[in-house]
């Protein structure tokens, strides 16, 4: 009897661990391949330029245009992912992060500042520390506004 415990043992532990494993691996889902609209093909436009030489300054060369996939991740956030609204009645409106907490993006222009006034002609998405390459969309509001940025996830269609 005494040898039969520990291998009964050692069973219980090798079923659970295989068990937990198997159960793990089920759960995690390979994330969709990123599709991109034919229009990140096309070249940046003068706007597109200035707001990423804001935020980007004397990296802007080795950083992002010498890179061709993360140029085109840039141009997909800017031209297909990102997003403004105007959401009047205050029932549709729902909690978010206001856009005064969310961090600036001053990795390489260390005198990065906030605007000072919204503008949404001119608004500069890469500014900010953005849930750029989270899984979901994630919606940010304007301090004092009705405008909602949206930032909408790379694997959505």
């Amino acid at each position: 009897m005494q040898r039969l415990i520990p291998l009964i043992v050692l069973f219980l532990c090798a079923f659970l661990s295989s068990n937990t494993n198997a159960q793990s691996l089920k759960k995690r889902q390979p994330l969709p391949l990123v599709k991109y609209n034919s229009n990140v093909n096309k070249p940046l436009t003068s706007a597109e330029t200035a707001m990423l030489r804001e935020v980007y300054g004397a990296a802007l060369e080795t950083d992002i245009l010498s890179r061709p996939q993360r140029l085109k991740d840039i141009k997909n956030i800017l031209r297909n992912r990102f997003e403004i609204i105007e959401i009047s009645n205050p029932r549709d409106q729902k909690k978010c992060t206001l856009l005064s907490e969310v961090a600036l993006f001053d990795a390489y222009v260390k005198t990065l500042k906030r605007d000072v006034v919204f503008d949404m002609a001119t608004f500069n998405p890469l500014k900010y520390n953005f849930s750029f390459y989270a899984l979901g969309t994630h919606m940010y509001r304007v301090d004092h506004t009705n405008y909602f940025i949206i930032i909408k996830s790379q694997h959505q269609r």
